[in-house]
């Protein structure tokens, strides 16, 4: 009996293992002050020369800058270095999403505009201060899911797994308290263009706060506030959300519908349920690249990679809707693509787990850690999906924003959206004073969903 009970825990242990991180040794976390960027990433540009070494955050604010403000393209002089299409895509398929490939061979005018690489992510000197201690410090629990031991910067600079590279999704430095109004355009099949949604989100994130400590965070890395504006119909229904770091914080969701006229919990606000918000063309846990729970999936760290990817984007963020959102796909003349390092990390459906979508490739940023792209596969192993984010350059924040303008294809049925964009609105992405706790409570959603 003794010998089984040894070999069940060892086979547990050998299982866990995978899905369990451990804070890097002291000389690893070192290169975070030599090879690697402060976030680290590979400080040195490649071989090639196509992609330059980094030097610090892109923090050049333009006189007169006011919060809200429209931010301008600092590169809107440069010329696309190369243009791909379908007619040549075979030749760089390996530095594309397969949903990229996959728009490119159905629709003979789709291009993609590559520009000259500017890699100006990073964050302000106390994230840098905060990263370096997580770096020795900060490990992963619940099964990968989790993580203790980190606050104030990215927890896993140094990945080993797929569960530590999404965590630092998950906790990437996007500022701390920022609010915009935004609208959600959706393209049916046949080419129709329609507002699905107009909204206000506001977001603050505490395990951001500068005056914070790992001491004092109890656990809530953000908090989450949509008010819907329009439709008429669905004016005042709200979503608000708290997102804790491990299961001794759990996530908890709640909705405001207008004709309950009541905040109720909402679980089913995640997973592969329809978006409303994207009228059901995506699903809750693709918002914001990654929305919610994903343990429906075991994560696999590919690696690192060269890839085309959408990078500083402030020209299409001030473009008008109606020449940005084209009748099949974004258009080509406003959307800036650059070569940069991406991580990748493959998710597959563990068994006895369901979801739509069975197969997701994730490639993050290496400078930010933002997921960028997004492949996703349907269970007969075909590509169908193709998530996107327009990174917007924010050097008053100072970050590369991820969590705006991004979007699915359909690459299946034709179907395509843009979400949480500001085009055509008063203000854009806009960093406010903290806000009590309150403001982030269902008594308030409810008072909001009401006015």
């Amino acid at each position: 009996m003794k010998t089984t009970l040894n070999l069940a825990a060892a086979l547990a242990l050998a299982f866990a293992l995978p899905h369990a991180g451990a804070a890097v040794t002291a000389d690893e976390a070192a290169k975070l002050h030599s090879t690697l960027t402060p976030l680290g990433a590979e400080k040195a540009g490649n071989k090639d020369g196509t992609i330059p070494a980094w030097d610090g955050v892109y923090a050049k604010v333009p006189a007169g800058f006011k919060p809200g403000d429209f931010r301008a393209d600092p590169f809107a002089a440069e010329r696309p270095t190369l243009a791909i299409t379908g007619k040549n895509v075979d030749q760089y398929a390996a530095k594309l999403s397969a949903a990229t490939v996959a728009l490119l061979k159905k629709y003979p005018t789709y291009r993609i505009d590559v520009y000259p690489t500017h890699r100006t992510g990073g964050a302000p000197a106390w994230v840098y201060e905060n990263t370096f201690k997580n770096a020795t410090r900060a490990k992963s629990i619940d099964g990968g899911f989790g993580v203790e031991g980190a606050f104030g910067g990215i927890p896993f600079p140094i990945p080993k797994t797929g569960y530590e590279a999404m965590m630092n999704h998950r906790l990437a430095w996007t500022g701390e308290t920022t609010v915009f109004p935004l609208r959600t355009t959706i393209v049916t099949p046949d080419g129709k263009r329609a507002t699905a949604t107009e909204a206000e989100q506001t977001i603050m994130r505490p395990y951001y706060f500068k005056d914070g400590s790992l001491e004092k965070f109890d656990g809530i890395y953000q908090f989450g506030r949509l008010i819907t504006r329009a439709p008429a119909s669905k004016a005042g229904e709200g979503i608000l959300v708290h997102d804790g770091i491990s299961d001794a914080q759990p996530r908890a969701i709640w909705q405001y519908l207008v004709g309950q006229r009541r905040v109720r919990r909402a679980p089913s606000v995640s997973y592969d349920t329809p978006d409303s918000v994207t009228s059901g063309i995506g699903l809750f846990d693709e918002a914001f690249m990654l929305f919610g729970p994903i343990d429906h999936h075991e994560l696999k760290l590919v690696g690192k990679k060269e890839m085309y990817i959408p990078y500083n984007n402030n020209r299409a963020a001030s473009a008008k809707i109606s020449d940005l959102v084209g009748p099949q796909f974004l258009n080509p003349d406003l959307v800036r693509w650059e070569l940069h390092r991406v991580w990748e990390v493959e998710a597959n459906l563990l068994p006895g787990k369901r979801h739509v979508v069975t197969k997701r490739r994730y490639y993050l940023d290496e400078d930010t850690w933002q997921i960028i792209m997004v492949d996703g596969y349907d269970a007969q192993g075909q590509i169908w999906r193709g998530n996107y984010t327009l990174t917007l350059l924010a050097p008053d924040v100072p970050a590369v924003v991820g969590n705006v303008m991004w979007g699915t294809y359909n690459v299946q049925t034709g179907a395509y959206l843009l979400n949480e964009a500001s085009n055509d609105l008063a203000t854009q992405y806009k960093t406010i004073p903290r806000l009590p706790a309150s403001y982030f409570g269902p008594e308030e959603l409810a008072n909001q969903g009401s006015r």
